[in-house]
């Protein structure tokens, strides 16, 4: 049996993701043969791997991190919220119906307990190391019991845990402690220990802290690892984090020719891989911003609509804040918009969908001559093509089918003066299409915005993974950490009460 890790964090976001995706390439830079494993993901954000499986797109990065193909083995439950109350459940890469979280965490989840584990086992039979992500907080107490993502796979895969804690929040201390002490005497069996993340100052002022929680836990922590900007890539779930407002981290490289451009993506409801404009973001010169009223768009050279997991959901909120008549009035204007996805769907003539929200028959913007109608069965492919004259690679997660009337064809999509539509993610990403892309931009924005000649998404994002891995390297007690992987969790590990109730292990 190969060595492995899960990384627990002591909330949501603490930064399991990129810690994760952090020593998967510290290890595989040492000649470690090492897989990333999830067993539960809760995201708005995936991809579809070249079988044609949807899993999360951390899990993706991360096997990127590792120089491996992802695979629906990595990610082996995906759930997609639809709203607070509902999730669609996507099982090793396939969807398997909608389900509300009361019936998931009810049994569903439970029974999916040994599907999960043989994934971990196929992939710990075929790898040296699997460094696991764990979900929220281990000592989630209301919901133990039917857990599959964090105590529950490390004690019954006997994996040991580290425990992430993001300081930059502040109370850690108190985090770390009550992680460990509300969790069973079983589970804390596991627990090996703390890394603390996006710590800013002096360590030497934190090593009294670090001193005293050993004393009070006799866990020992295993890094400090500094505050960095630029690491947030893949975020995970689309549902809590608001983007209102936000601009999306650019690269700090000033414009090549005289101007900006300035990009608005529309906040949508249950936006989804709005991962899709990290490479806009990446151009020198090219600004991103999220928005959600009608006069953000005022000044945008280009304005996205992003995915969204609720196409006519999205349309309502669109025409609900003025949104829908600034992008009607953009298209007439011949002035640039892009749909995406969902956001395609929304600038069609109409959609018809008994699927996702059982609406039925309801009128688009009609700014793209595009019908829609929603199909039980998900399309999951990666497509490769032409557009622009350059050669473009995508992929595509959606359930509605288009039927395109005319226009100027756009990959799988349409083209009507400066609108444009498709059901490609992923394809601002081919660098030479996104500069062309780009030009055309500049050009029917009267901005004189050259691109650049020599970005490359692909390795900026190495280049951000070697940071990641950099920090591993350079921050943590890496021999510790190598032993802990290679020998399970550290005997003789101390109770730190009062626990919790025991749960079968």
């Amino acid at each position: 049996m190969s060595g492995g890790l899960l990384v627990a964090g002591t909330t949501s976001d603490a930064g399991k993701s990129v810690v994760t995706a952090g020593i998967c390439r510290w290890l595989v830079r040492q000649g470690v043969k090492v897989a990333p494993f999830k067993a539960q993901n809760m995201s708005l954000n995936s991809f579809v791997t070249k079988e044609g499986a949807e899993i999360g797109r951390a899990q993706a990065m991360q096997a990127q991190a590792c120089r491996v193909e992802p695979s629906a083995l990595m990610n082996p439950v995906l759930l997609k919220p639809g709203g607070e109350r509902s999730s669609q459940v996507v099982l090793l890469g396939k969807p398997v119906g909608e389900m509300s979280a009361r019936g998931y965490h009810g049994g569903r989840q439970q029974r999916l307990l040994g599907t999960v584990l043989e994934c971990l086992a196929e992939l710990r039979g075929t790898y040296d190391a699997v460094i696991c992500e764990g979900a929220g907080s281990p000592a989630e107490i209301n919901l133990r019991r039917t857990d599959i993502v964090n105590m529950g796979i490390a004690r019954n895969a006997g994996l040991p845990v580290l425990v992430v804690g993001d300081i930059d929040r502040g109370g850690v201390f108190a985090s770390f402690f009550g992680t460990v002490a509300l969790l069973s005497p079983e589970d804390q069996a596991h627990v090996a220990g703390f890394l603390v993340n996006k710590f800013r100052g002096d360590v030497t002022l934190l090593e009294p802290g670090l001193d005293m929680l050993h004393g009070l836990t006799g866990r020992r922590t295993y890094g400090v690892l500094p505050f960095r900007h630029g690491l947030g890539i893949d975020e995970e779930d689309g549902l809590r984090v608001s983007l209102r407002g936000t601009v999306r981290e650019s690269n700090v490289a000033p414009p090549v020719g005289e101007d900006v451009l300035r990009v608005a993506v529309c906040a949508v409801p249950l936006m989804s891989n709005f991962t899709d404009v990290d490479a806009l973001a990446a151009e020198p010169g090219v600004v991103v911003r999220f928005v959600d009223r009608a006069e953000e768009l005022a000044d945008a050279d280009l304005v996205v609509v992003p995915g969204t997991r609720g196409t006519v959901r999205a349309l309502e909120w669109l025409r609900e804040r003025g949104l829908a008549d600034a992008l009607v009035r953009r298209a007439a204007e011949g002035r640039p918009v892009l749909g995406i996805c969902g956001g395609f769907q929304v600038l069609g003539e109409r959609i018809e969908d008994e699927v996702e929200s059982r609406r039925g028959r309801v009128e688009g913007l009609g700014v793209l001559p595009v019908r829609v109608r929603f199909a039980e069965e998900k399309t999951l492919t990666r497509p490769v093509g032409e557009a622009l004259g350059e050669r473009v690679e995508g992929y595509e997660i959606h359930h509605g089918v288009a039927e395109v009337l005319g226009g100027e064809a756009f990959l799988d999509g349409c083209r009507v003066g400066q609108t444009w539509g498709t059901h490609w993610h992923g394809s601002l990403e081919s660098d030479g299409f996104r500069r062309a892309f780009l030009r055309e931009v500049a050009a029917a924005s009267g901005r004189r915005f050259v691109p650049a000649p020599d970005t490359s998404f692909a390795a900026l994002r190495e280049e951000q993974l070697d940071r990641l891995g950099d920090l591993i390297e350079e921050h943590a007690d890496t021999d510790a950490l190598w032993r802990l992987i290679e020998s399970g969790p550290p005997p003789g590990l101390p109770f730190v009460p009062p626990g919790a109730p025991g749960v079968p292990g």
